[in-house]
């Protein structure tokens, strides 16, 4: 096997959480496990095929678990790997960003956020999660 060779290190990491769906997956699989079909549901934009595909590469770079119930019919649920949370510090940093940006562009956030276990229209009191 051919060793990989990067000029820094940050395209490690795009190689592996990169690309438009990825980090949206991951995010919100840091609120729990989720069947695909739930992931479809709360990620409109995604088609099934994308879906598939970047849940597959994820769970071959160990950021997520695929766990199959033996039941009829079957039962496949996800959630993040405990490799993939150590990414967690790195998503809420990337939600912050861009909560800012779309509030200096925007100026109210929930202009352009769709609502969602992510993005709730009532802020939480602090100490309730």
């Amino acid at each position: 096997m051919t060793k990989k060779k990067y000029n820094i290190s940050v395209e490690a990491t795009l190689e592996v959480i990169g690309g438009k769906w990825k980090c949206v997956i991951l995010c919100h699989l840091t609120h729990g496990k989720r069947r695909t079909s739930d992931l479809k549901r709360i990620m409109p934009g995604i088609t099934q095929k994308m879906l598939t595909q970047q849940l597959r590469e994820l769970e071959q770079d160990g950021i997520v678990n695929r766990i199959v119930y033996n039941q009829v019919p079957p039962k496949v649920e996800y959630e993040l790997s405990e490799y993939g949370w150590s990414l967690k510090s790195i998503l809420d940093s990337l939600c912050s960003w861009g909560e800012r940006h779309i509030i200096k562009e925007y100026g109210d956030k929930f202009i352009v956020l769709e609502e969602n276990v992510l993005n709730p229209r009532e802020e939480m009191p602090v100490g309730a999660e």
